[in-house]
């Protein structure tokens, strides 16, 4: 009986837990076919990738490099999946704003995109480096679109 009671009290002296809004995450599963549609996007282009992809606070998620692509393309793929997951924007977005030189966490070479829920909440942002700046921001798009998530922030409803 008495730890019945003991238990009962530990019970209600634990306080109810206050109400969170939930937020999507981008998992595992959805950065694998971004990262695995956009190195499909290169090999079908003829290119040599580099692909990052990172959560929306600029964690690496997944990563892969296609045989041949140089070392320095990985670490910009990174920079630029950074720059468009912690900023929600693309790096050619970024590129445009004409920030400082050297400030962090931004990459202002087109080939970041950031990642969205057809909601428009942020889920991330990928990168990627080894062909030319447009064709960069289009594998990762791919990627992107190839996962049933969005590249760029849906704009806002009208106000009726």
């Amino acid at each position: 009986m008495k730890k019945l009671l003991v238990a009962a009290t530990l019970l209600f002296a634990i306080p109810a837990a206050s109400a969170q809004t939930a937020r999507p995450a981008l998992d595992y599963a959805s950065a694998a076919t971004i990262r695995d549609s956009c190195i499909a996007w290169a090999q079908e282009h003829g290119r040599k990738m580099a692909v990052a992809v990172m959560d929306s606070h600029g964690m690496l998620i997944t990563y892969a490099h296609m045989d041949g692509v140089s070392y320095a393309a990985g670490d910009i793929a990174r920079w630029k999946a950074t720059a468009a997951s912690r900023f929600g924007r693309s790096t050619q977005d970024l590129g445009a704003l004409n920030p400082p030189p050297g400030m962090p966490n931004v990459a202002t070479m087109t080939g970041g995109v950031p990642i969205y829920t057809s909601d428009g909440l942020p889920l991330g942002g990928v990168g990627t480096s080894g062909g030319r700046p447009e064709e960069d921001a289009a594998c990762g798009t791919a990627g992107i679109e190839a996962a049933g998530l969005v590249a760029a922030r849906p704009a806002p409803a009208p106000a009726q």
